[in-house]
């Protein structure tokens, strides 16, 4: 049997990612590839606890059927911990809830792009997001990045000469997969550039409670007056990713057409698990909660970045985070960075090459991504060990 698959879908490549990480699951692969939130970050007792008692008390809610829009309470709670901690939200905007940030970002792209539409992004980004876009046939415009954000002159220019540009998406907080953070005037002038060119910005911001260095910055979102930012946050590493749930904040236009795509693509997010969202929020002490957070990434972080100096050869480089979960390596002028991670994975080392995260994907890199919020301290130590004696 032949099997014709659509043109959406027939372009695109399993993730090089996955692909890594299925064989970063063998046993004796120390796996510094991995996005996963560090397992002692996950509230076990006070989500078995929540859970007991939902079932105990309002099961029928937990079990039935729920409203695309999401459960009422939680959107509530989302929205004033937005609006209270962020300074995210105005009158013209709302919160719904989706199966993870990544369904947020499917959604906005649905029902904002036809094929042919060019999304602007940052180059290296979130191949999730990538793929997400890839597969609704638009066309990718990538801005590469300088150590503080967006080269803004190549923004401008993408602006002025992509006359069907949809939106531009970006991790302003601990990027993925550089961990950079955008400085501040540079989210002022991202925003002052958007408004001039009346173009929409899909603003993803997975890590922000996550920073365990430097000062807060605010939003892209809370920037916004103009209903020109959509917002999409998670729960995946601040309570934990299991559960898919997310939520967008966005304008009521934009709202009420996202609402209808849910409906066509999963009716509604897991209820029980909403119902553990909106208790864990509203009975947590989310300072102190975020404290210990920051406190098991900054440790984990120091500890990869530590060993990387004293390793690593100086021709390679690397960026220092101030929070998120990676590290972004660079090898020296003229190395061969595939062939460097099929070496690691020889040596049963777990790396993601650079070129994965690229809006063209065959470009020249000679960049890779490391984890340190998945492995355990051994393995971090481990790990760059053997990459240190591949590196000499």
């Amino acid at each position: 049997m032949d099997y014709l698959f659509s043109d959406k879908i027939s372009a695109l490549q399993p993730s090089a990612i996955r692909e890594i990480l299925k064989a970063a699951s063998e046993p004796g692969v120390v796996s510094l590839a991995a996005g996963n939130p560090a397992a002692e970050s996950f509230p076990r007792a006070a989500i078995a606890a929540i859970t007991a008692e939902i079932l105990a008390q309002n099961p029928v809610a937990a079990l039935q059927y729920g409203i695309s829009e999401g459960y009422e309470p939680l959107r509530l709670e989302v929205a004033g911990l937005l609006a209270r901690r962020y300074g995210v939200g105005r009158d013209f905007d709302r919160v719904l809830i989706t199966s993870g940030a990544q369904q947020g970002i499917d959604l906005v792209t649905k029902v904002l792009c036809n094929e042919g539409d060019v999304v602007l992004c940052e180059n290296p980004s979130f191949i999730g997001a990538l793929n997400t876009f890839r597969s609704y046939n638009v066309r990718l415009r990538g801005v590469d990045l300088e150590s503080d954000g967006l080269d803004l002159a190549q923004l401008e220019a993408a602006l002025r000469t992509e006359k069907k540009a949809r939106f531009l998406y970006l991790i302003a907080n601990f990027h993925n997969p550089t961990g950079l953070c955008t400085s501040l005037a540079k989210r002022r002038e991202i925003y002052a550039l958007a408004r001039r060119y009346g173009v929409l910005i899909l603003e993803d911001n997975p890590y922000g409670d996550l920073r365990f260095a430097g000062e807060d910055l605010p939003s892209l979102k809370s920037l916004d007056t103009d209903g020109l930012v959509i917002y999409v946050g998670s729960f995946s590493k601040i309570i934990a990713p299991g559960l898919r749930v997310g939520y967008v904040c966005l304008p009521e236009p934009v709202a009420q057409k996202v609402t209808v795509a849910k409906q066509a693509a999963d009716v509604h997010t897991s209820a029980l698990a909403q119902m553990i969202c909106e208790l864990f929020l509203r009975r947590t002490d989310l300072d102190e909660h975020f404290r210990g957070l920051r406190d098991i990434y900054r440790r984990k972080c120091g500890l990869m970045l530590d060993a990387m100096s004293a390793l690593f050869p100086p021709a390679v480089t690397w960026t220092r985070p101030e929070g998120g979960l990676f590290v972004w390596s660079t090898l020296a002028p003229g190395a061969d960075m595939l062939g460097f991670c099929r070496s690691a994975a020889a040596a049963r080392v777990a790396v993601v090459p650079g070129n994965a995260f690229l809006v063209r994907p065959d470009d020249a890199c000679r960049s890779l991504r490391l984890n340190f919020s998945t492995p355990t301290d051994e393995q971090i130590i481990r790990g760059l060990e053997i990459l240190a004696e591949l590196l000499a």
